[in-house]
């Protein structure tokens, strides 16, 4: 456990912004799954309408540092591809 003042404040820093990860990342890839469900039913309506709501979450979680800038913007990538890619 820490000893000084400052690490004590640290630790429970920690806490909480673990806990705020946590809920960041969960959301995020919520609506990835919401996309890719609405992708595997070949809704490409739908599939825009999520797209549209989870590239900002994937994007505001790689500037929060909960994904990396890299990664966010693979996963939009892909995901902008295979919705573009559903027959109409």
């Amino acid at each position: 456990m820490a000893n000084t003042k400052s690490a004590k404040k640290a630790a429970r820093k920690a806490i909480r912004r673990t806990e705020i990860n946590n809920a960041r990342s969960s959301q995020a890839r919520t609506e990835v799954r919401k996309v890719e469900e609405a992708i595997a039913a070949g809704n490409k309506e739908t599939a825009l309408e999520a797209l549209k709501s989870a590239a900002p979450l994937l994007e505001r979680s790689a500037q929060k540092g909960v994904l990396h800038k890299k990664t966010a913007s693979r996963k939009i990538s892909r995901l902008t591809a295979r919705v573009k890619a559903i027959a109409s």
